[in-house]
């Protein structure tokens, strides 16, 4: 089924401006057009989406990203390649927002040595946060990530010492995993300063033990209660020294230690906590305190609520955002005096799911699962990148639906793994 697309030329659209173009900004692109296409009439409407890269990266790859070149060319989609938004109602800017105004509804572009003035009726913030170098790549177009990948790899599989992850949070210990499921025969070691893994985040010790345990399984030497005071350069590596008098030569050392930070600096200051985190309200509006606070939103990481920041969160917030959006925009359109009802978002509980080589280890309202198929079910084989793309349709052809029967197939096939496999197959047929 097909819907009729929108025109660009259409002068009574609603503008939106939407900064990121990763899991919620694209969920909540995606929802906006399929709800302002399927209103009857069709709503129309012009999307702008602003992001740094030239690409939707899929984050939660990073550690098969560098560790597998023919991954880290997948892992990278150009924005002119995700067909469901090749449409004339749709435009990216390969730049950064420089501030956004919310009195004037204006925002200021920096895209290369240019400032671009840009209009808008909707704002969305969806830039997640500013991570460090390996914890994402820094490369902000596909060559030059490509190129940053590939040198990475590069010096890893010409190690004639250890590899050495330094931190042993998600990101390190997926990445320790991944290297080596990757390269069997080199030696990877992961050094943590805490006597758990994990130890930033809220979650129980069986889960950080389990995880712990799996991590060793797939053949990673783990020392705890090793915080690191000093390494050099030397022949062939570098020479680390741990606060517990253990030293060790590593050929690539690897700071998995994400001191991330909210990539919020084009906001008023009025909307951000003291460390930067946007606060919104259970609708995912921009507290009042902000002029126009109820035509400004913000959905996924860079936002100041409970819960670890995943992307299947960030996905939800998304699809919440472009609904609240699309109800507003109705009524805007309606010129109706009663206020719609929005969706709201709920608490979100200490959630989690670890990839571990073979296996992953899952925490949430059920407890602690783990295995194999705890992988399958999360992660299948490509740390999750086909399930987020179908799961957005991002490979689907512009203005093309989804049924209730299509959606209730698409709940019951990623919680039951062998229901999947089918779905898959006959998708494919």
């Amino acid at each position: 089924m097909a819907a009729k697309l929108n025109g660009s030329n259409i002068t009574n659209a609603f503008k939106i401006l939407i900064a990121g173009g990763c899991y919620s900004g694209l969920a909540a692109a995606i929802t906006i057009l399929e709800r302002c296409d399927t209103s009857s009439p069709p709503v129309p409407v012009e999307i702008v989406i602003v992001d740094e890269r030239d690409g939707f990266y899929h984050v939660i790859g990073t550690p098969l990203a560098l560790a597998d070149k023919a991954y880290a060319e997948k892992a990278w989609v150009e924005f002119r390649h995700i067909k469901i938004l090749q449409r004339p109602d749709v435009k990216f800017i390969h730049g950064s927002l420089q501030s956004i105004s919310c009195d004037l509804l204006e925002a200021t572009i920096i895209q290369g040595d240019t400032k671009i003035l840009e209009r808008y009726d909707f704002f969305v913030g969806a830039t997640g946060l500013r991570r460090v170098w390996p914890v994402v790549p820094q490369g902000l177009n596909r060559v030059d990530y490509l190129a940053e990948a590939g040198k990475h790899i590069d010096a890893i599989t010409k190690s004639s010492h250890p590899v050495l992850v330094i931190g042993g949070g998600a990101v390190g210990i997926e990445m320790a995993a991944e290297l080596k499921i990757c390269y069997p025969y080199i030696r990877v070691i992961l050094a943590h300063s805490r006597d758990k893994l994990l130890s930033s985040e809220p979650l129980p010790d069986t889960f950080k033990d389990r995880s712990l345990k799996l991590l060793r399984d797939a053949g990673v030497e783990v020392m705890l209660k090793c915080r690191l005071v000093n390494n050099k350069t030397v022949a062939g590596g570098q020479e680390v020294d741990f606060s517990n008098g253990d030293r060790l030569t590593a050929s690539v050392v690897i700071m998995a230690i994400s001191r991330s930070v909210p990539s919020t600096t084009f906001l008023p200051k009025e909307s951000l906590t003291e460390e930067g985190y946007v606060n919104v309200t259970p609708s995912l509006q921009l507290a009042a305190t902000v002029p126009n606070s109820s035509v400004h939103f913000a959905a996924g990481d860079m936002i100041n609520w409970s819960g670890i920041k995943r992307c299947g969160s960030a996905m939800h917030m998304g699809k919440l955002v472009g609904f609240n959006v699309c109800q507003l925009i109705q009524q805007k359109g309606s010129k109706a005096a009663k206020a719609p009802k929005l969706k709201e978002l709920s608490n979100i509980p200490p959630m989690i799911t670890v990839a571990i080589g073979k296996s992953a280890a899952s925490y949430g309202p059920l407890g602690v699962k783990s295995g194999k198929r705890t992988m399958r079910l999360f992660f299948e084989q490509d740390l999750g990148f086909r399930i987020i793309w179908d799961y957005l349709r991002l490979g689907c052809e512009p203005g093309s639906l989804v049924t209730w029967k299509q959606s209730a197939a698409n709940i019951l096939v990623y919680l039951i793994p062998e229901a999947r496999s089918v779905w898959t197959k006959l998708a494919r047929s």
